[in-house]
């Protein structure tokens, strides 16, 4: 579930449980209202944290090895194997 379909559930629950003064025989539009602005607020929740913490996965990539060349003496002698 994402934000704007939590947004959504939240909005139709409000509807149903503050706005809506309608009985409808064996459906309480109250608790209706209720279970799905519970369910939007869950879900807010929830796709706030899989949010965090996908922010919070970062690649680091190494930087590069930096070479340096050894140039070879000739004053020195190569060493004995």
């Amino acid at each position: 579930m994402g934000i704007g379909a939590s947004i959504f559930l939240l909005a139709v629950g409000a509807i149903l449980t503050f706005a809506l003064n309608v009985s409808i025989a064996g459906i309480d539009l109250d608790a209706v209202g209720w279970i799905l602005m519970a369910a939007g607020a869950l879900g807010l929740v929830i796709t706030s944290i899989f949010w965090s913490n996908r922010r919070s996965r970062t690649t680091v990539a190494e930087e590069p090895v930096e070479y340096h060349r050894v140039e070879e003496r000739s004053d020195v002698p190569p060493p004995v194997r």
